[in-house]
């Protein structure tokens, strides 16, 4: 059990080793702290935005949606939406809503945890939150595709409107109405942390890469 351990955690540095090459080994690390914070600080933050303009609303009508929560003109676009058959936006993602900040949460740990294995299992603890913009934005784009395909044919409006897809990101809109998706910065802050831990893994690997197979080499030569 203690073998597997030292398999999946990989060599350690010892101190002076470390304290000589420290831009060496301290990158990884550094690199992986600055993605944690990203992410916590993107808890508080929007993720995505998306305005609603008509002539009836001079000054447009304006949703946020953050991970655990939707905020805004969200009746108002609902009151809307419910003319041609569209279900209220509070029944999407109910689910990512729920969970989305305890996942946050978990990718945090798992980046903590990334930082003290010096083997190719910390890319398998990086890479789903490397992922995880592309997740959320294939997700939106998902819900929004199924609420505008699948509107209610009993709606007053029904008959004037055709099933359409919403735009998650950019421009977009139906008839008079015209939508502007945005991300927010939480988003953004998810996507730079993303880059930053592709860099972490490229100077990870640099960094422990021949350690490992010294190791291996060492092993191989104990049992021969």
């Amino acid at each position: 059990m203690t073998a597997l351990i030292d398999r999946i955690l990989g060599p350690r540095v010892a101190p002076d080793e470390r304290a000589r090459q420290t831009l060496r080994y301290g990158t990884p690390g550094f690199l992986l702290l600055t993605a944690r914070i990203l992410l916590l600080v993107s808890l508080f933050l929007p993720y995505w935005h998306m305005e609603l303009q008509a002539p009836q609303y001079p000054d447009g009508l304006h949703m946020t949606a953050h991970l655990n929560a939707l905020t805004g003109d969200v009746a108002e676009i609902d009151g809307l939406n419910h003319y041609i058959g569209m279900r209220s936006l509070y029944e999407a993602a109910e689910l990512e809503r729920t969970v989305g900040v305890f996942i946050m949460i978990a990718f945090v740990i798992m980046l903590e945890f990334a930082a003290y294995i010096h083997t190719r299992w910390s890319a398998l603890l990086v890479a789903p939150v490397v992922l995880f913009p592309v997740v959320f934005l294939v997700d939106l784009h998902l819900w929004m595709r199924h609420f505008g395909l699948n509107l209610d044919p009993a709606a007053p409006l029904s008959n004037a409107v055709k099933p359409f897809v919403p735009t998650a990101l950019g421009k977009g809109g139906i008839g008079q109405f015209v939508t502007i998706a945005t991300p927010g910065a939480g988003l953004i802050l998810a996507m730079i942390a993303s880059l930053v831990l592709v860099a972490a893994l490229y100077f990870h690997r640099r960094a422990y890469l021949p350690l490992v197979r010294q190791q291996r080499a060492k092993a191989e030569t104990a049992v021969n």
